[in-house]
């Protein structure tokens, strides 16, 4: 049996696809960390689901974060490995479980307070992960360049989060706590 540990990273550093290695404090790193702790959060909401459509298409979520992690833990020009990428179409499946899921809501003339429920605050909190993780793959493609489509899937899938949190909310009778401001 192969042992998880190796000690390669004890000095603060970690192997990249290809290869390089690079410290633990770099952009890259964080990137794929908040990708790797959104799906941690997909999971959750997964594991809580009693939809097997919506289980189905959280699954296809992760998926495509294991995608986007592969791609954000390698130097393109650095790897001989074949990749996963992303498609326009899984831009397109988001939107289409939008456009479902909306047509089941109130329209949203408020903003909307995070929680209600435990269900729905961890879809909020998948939510505000999956916005970390793409402001630091925005922050990293300013420095070294990123396939866009990575950060269109990040934007496109923090707005479903927001939307089946909403759903969630519905769905289990919960209040939704419009966000009025003081004056």
């Amino acid at each position: 049996m192969s042992k998880i540990y190796t000690k390669t990273g004890d000095k603060g550093s970690t192997g990249l696809i290809g290869g390089e290695r690079i410290s633990k404090g770099e952009l890259r790193i964080e990137a794929y960390g908040s990708v790797d702790e959104l799906n941690s959060w997909i999971g959750l909401l997964r594991d809580v689901s009693t939809s097997v459509g919506r289980r189905a298409v959280l699954k296809e979520i992760q998926d495509r974060l294991f995608t986007i992690g592969a791609e954000l833990a390698s130097i393109p020009e650095g790897s001989s490995k074949k990749l996963p990428d992303l498609k326009e179409g899984d831009i397109i499946l988001l939107e289409n479980e939008m456009d479902t899921m909306n047509e089941l809501l109130p329209d949203l003339k408020h903003f909307v307070l995070p929680g209600g429920s435990m269900n729905v605050s961890y879809a909020h909190l998948a939510r505000t992960v999956c916005r970390r993780a793409e402001r630091c793959a925005i922050r990293l493609h300013d420095e070294v360049g990123l396939n866009f489509i990575l950060i269109k899937y990040l934007n496109r899938l923090s707005d479903y989060l927001f939307v089946l949190s909403r759903l969630i909310g519905q769905e289990e009778g919960a209040e939704e706590v419009k966000w009025i401001p003081r004056v």
